[in-house]
């Protein structure tokens, strides 16, 4: 292996968005990634579709690594660092996106100086639409940071944020396509209400919000703008928007993301 290989550790659903948006986008080749995993068939199927080298031995994967991508879950954190903490070294760069895993954490099961950046990617990250904070570990520096900014922007947007503002990120983005799949759930059932066939009530609401969406980052319009424009005064929207806010969905929102990031935090502090 050559010595600018990167390491997945972890070919679940994360690990394999992220292999195909190194490969896909050019950025890395077949030849250049080794990704490990628990499963032979889940391997071999990897193997196939992409050409990388695979591997059930997290050890063998990570021993010519420059780039180490931990993407296993929370609860199989503990064993994999116990296989490979004592392996790396300071020259190795560690990126985390295992969900609620402090660096601090991380860092105590490695060897010393190690840097590790921690990131937390979402769902869209899969269709190469997503968005990640990162944030640096104890020894990581602008080259660390800039190394995971460079590998994560295949899988959508990046942003920095310090890590104990972490827990927030997971609430926002981290937990935010559940939100907007909620009332995307909500809306076709209203378009069912009034008589549309789930189908065209379907296409109509995920289309708006793809729209929407687009009209918020692309165009850069603030949202209270967007609102405006789309509600005439005595018409339709101002009824609708009146029934959200006597139901107090905006305040409903506030402390569903608040209530998402205190549990955040009681999962990276090791409570169940």
């Amino acid at each position: 292996m050559s010595t600018s290989t990167i390491a997945i550790l972890g070919g679940g659903r994360i690990g394999e968005s992220l292999l195909s948006g190194l490969l896909s986008s050019g950025w890395r080749k077949p030849g250049d990634i080794v990704v490990t995993g628990r499963r032979e068939e889940r391997l071999r199927e990897l193997s196939e579709r992409y050409g990388v080298r695979t591997t059930l031995s997290n050890a063998d994967a990570v021993a010519s690594a420059s780039l180490v991508v931990i993407a296993v879950k929370p609860q199989d954190f503990e064993v994999l660092l116990g296989e490979i903490g004592g392996l790396l070294t300071p020259t190795q760069t560690v990126l985390s996106i295992a969900a609620a895993i402090p660096t601090a954490q991380i860092e105590a099961r490695l060897s010393e100086s190690v840097p590790v950046v921690r990131a937390m990617p979402n769902a869209p990250s899969i269709v190469h639409e997503g968005i990640a904070g990162i944030s640096a570990g104890t020894h990581a520096q602008e080259e660390h940071l800039a190394l995971a900014e460079d590998v994560l922007s295949h899988l959508g947007a990046v942003t920095r944020v310090p890590e104990r503002y972490m827990d927030a990120v997971t609430a926002v983005s981290g937990s935010g396509p559940a939100y907007f799949a909620l009332l995307a759930e909500a809306m076709i059932e209203a378009g069912i209400l009034l008589g549309l066939g789930r189908e065209t009530s379907t296409q109509l609401v995920v289309q708006t919000m793809l729209g929407t969406a687009h009209l918020l980052r692309d165009e850069k319009m603030h949202p209270v703008e967007l609102r405006e424009a789309v509600t005439s005064p005595g018409g339709t929207t101002i009824q609708a928007i009146r029934e959200l806010e006597q139901a107090g969905v905006r305040a409903a929102f506030l402390n569903a993301i608040q209530a998402a990031m205190e549990r955040s935090r009681e999962l990276a502090a090791g409570e169940p």
